[in-house]
């Protein structure tokens, strides 16, 4: 039930406020159950209606998500996702809208609309559940599947090398881009969340387990015993360390990143305002075992969204050349009837 605070009138919502009445149907133990339970706790703290707020995906299991959340929300087709959402939030700039994608939906047949939603910096907040696996199909090798996985299409193992979805954001010149993972709750609310609070296109790729068809497929790095030596959490303006202790650091060697003291003076500092991406897109590359994996934002800069360019070409072609008239526009030039 909705509360409203008098003094503001601005309403108190709580997580059970973004939850649906429906049966959440994955299969026991996925990541998929993290991600939304830390979504629906995330939400209130931005102060925002369920009716302002809205979900929309593609297809696979994390497609489902936007049953599962009280609010507006579009199950729409593979890889399309970004072009419905970039649809809704030029009509209806108001709203916050999420993309809810997978790795198969986001970069195999949506690939190309990836691309392009992260170059315009489209005001949306697109999450990436990555878990290296198709799912819903039942277990076939996706874009992002490390070369020799074995699946029911890649029997022998498959031969392409995995596209990796930071490096990507990066490249297109997204203005925010994270990384998080499905066992950390609170490291998993505190980026989306930030990412939500980014004025302009917002990448966040979730690091999540399949159990069933992927188990265990980031569990190298990421379970909590071995976790503090072999990731590095990113934070802005501090160096870039690791370890137990922190007693380990990343330091720029010529033109490749190493694993050195953490006492080293040319650790480095992670700037994420940074508009140059290079050393950022060094730092994203970083993989197990050969150097420890980052998460946490790695980008957020500030520009001009591709709703606020839009409306200002718009505002401008009006001084310009006034209002238009439709009509006089289809009947003008060459023009014929059939008959």
């Amino acid at each position: 039930m909705v509360t409203t605070d008098d003094s503001t009138d601005v309403p108190v919502l709580t997580k059970k406020d973004f939850q649906s009445d429906q049966e959440t149907r994955w299969c026991p133990g996925c990541g998929d159950y993290s991600i939304l339970a830390q979504m629906q706790k995330m939400l209130p703290s931005l102060g925002i209606p369920t009716e302002k707020v809205v979900f929309v995906s593609g297809i696979g299991c994390s497609s489902r998500f936007p049953y599962y959340m009280n609010t507006y929300g579009f199950h729409s087709i593979h890889g399309r996702a970004p072009t419905i959402a970039t649809g809704l939030k030029l009509t209806r700039p108001d709203l916050t809208v999420f993309v809810i994608t997978g790795d198969g939906d986001a970069l195999s047949i949506g690939g190309n609309h990836f691309l392009h939603v992260m170059r315009r910096n489209v005001d949306l907040n697109v999450i990436l559940f990555n878990n290296e696996i198709y799912g819903l199909t039942k277990g076939q090798y996706s874009p992002t599947s490390a070369i020799g996985t074995t699946t029911k299409s890649s029997p022998m193992g498959s031969i392409e090398a995995p596209l990796k979805p930071v490096p990507l954001a990066l490249v297109t010149g997204a203005s925010f881009v994270a990384r998080t993972f499905d066992t950390d709750p609170t490291h998993l609310t505190t980026t989306m969340e930030r990412a939500a609070r980014h004025k302009g296109v917002s990448f966040v790729e979730v690091l999540q387990n399949c159990n069933i068809f992927n188990d265990g497929v980031f569990r190298d790095f990421t379970d909590k015993p071995v976790r503090s030596d072999r990731m590095v959490f990113l934070e802005h303006g501090k160096p870039v360390v690791f370890g137990d202790s922190g007693e380990k650091g990343v330091a720029l060697r010529g033109t490749h990143l190493e694993v050195v003291d953490a006492g080293e003076p040319d650790v480095l500092i992670h700037d994420e305002r940074r508009e140059d991406a290079s050393i950022t897109n060094m730092l994203a590359l970083m993989s197990y075992p050969e150097m420890p994996v980052p998460v946490g934002v790695f980008r957020q800069v500030e520009t001009t969204t591709y709703g606020e360019a839009l409306d200002q070409q718009i505002t401008d072609a009006k001084a310009t050349r006034g209002e238009g008239d439709l009509v006089a526009l289809l009947r003008g030039g060459n023009t014929w009837m059939v008959e």
